[in-house]
């Protein structure tokens, strides 16, 4: 597979066959073709700034560095270019951030993932994000949207070190409930890990019931709305955005807590328009004012 990868300032061309090429494209299982693909960025400091140190991207991932004002952190964008994401599929995407860079990684749009069948393998997406001391990533990906009878195994592995700070979100969206959708079953696991200075600080795993509509309706769970979020933040001050933040989603369904130099909410929402109004507004609190990604606006 062809590709492109940018080292430092210089564009490198691969040529096909080559062993940056070959990491990610597609494999046949039982007759069905399956994605395999990988997304990779690096960012250093230089003259004071953050700079792109590394790109590599192949299979249906593509990552795209938009313009932005220039009081702004880069921002890297995510696509899917095969639409979405289904039974079998792999796909993999690795941040590192440098000493004292500021990074933000966002999707161009929700992520959907697709029926199952009951032979495939789960889809897998891992997220593996490493941040040297003083730096700083927001990653805030759009909504994943689960189809019903989908399958999906997804990590998202953050490593810290030193005074990094760190702002992640993850929103699921149970069925387009505007095409009259639902979702019956599911197979979902949902992973977050957080490490700082190799110890332990965080980790969390989301393993709903396959029955998923019956689950949803539970008062201890979902209480029958269609759409969650959690909200990581992880750096020294994050217990003083509690407050806030709490403040600032008064309206919406939101439970939150903060100890040891960490943030985390959950918030429940009827639809997905409303968790994204909510989303929204705790990016105003946790973000302290600075502008989200354009796409989230598109």
């Amino acid at each position: 597979m062809s590709g492109k990868m940018f080292v430092g300032s210089n564009l490198v061309a691969v040529s096909p066959g080559s062993g940056a090429g070959s990491a990610g494209g597609e494999c046949v299982s039982g007759g069905r073709q399956r994605a395999i693909s990988a997304a990779r960025i690096g960012v250093t400091r230089r003259a004071g700034k953050t700079v792109l140190g590394r790109l590599h991207q192949s299979g249906s991932l593509r990552l795209r560095l938009p313009r932005e004002t220039s009081a702004s952190a880069p921002t890297a964008v995510l696509l899917n270019t095969a639409g979405g994401v289904a039974g079998g599929d792999s796909l993999s995407l690795d941040v590192d951030c440098g000493a004292a860079t500021s990074l933000t990684v966002t999707t161009q749009g929700a992520e959907r993932l697709y029926r199952a069948l009951p032979s495939d393998p789960a889809s897998r997406i891992v997220t593996s994000i490493n941040l040297a001391d003083g730096a700083c990533c927001d990653f805030l990906p759009q909504e994943t949207i689960l189809f019903d009878r989908c399958s999906l195994d997804r990590q998202l592995v953050i490593n810290m070190t030193g005074s990094a700070r760190f702002l992640g979100i993850e929103a699921i969206i149970f069925g387009r409930a505007a095409m009259g959708e639902t979702v019956q079953t599911a197979r979902l696991r949902d992973s977050i890990t957080l490490t700082r200075d190799g110890v332990l600080r965080f980790h969390e795993v989301f393993r709903p019931p396959g029955q998923v509509a019956a689950w949803r309706q539970r008062p201890t769970a979902l209480g029958g709305a269609t759409a969650m979020a959690t909200i990581l933040l992880a750096c020294p001050d994050a217990g003083e955005r509690l407050v806030p933040l709490r403040d600032a989603l008064a309206s919406f369904q939101l439970g939150a807590s903060a100890w040891d130099g960490l943030l985390v909410g959950r918030i429940v929402a009827a639809d997905g328009a409303e968790l994204r109004r909510a989303l929204l507004a705790s990016m105003g609190v946790l973000r302290q004012g600075r502008a989200m990604p354009r796409v989230w606006s598109c």
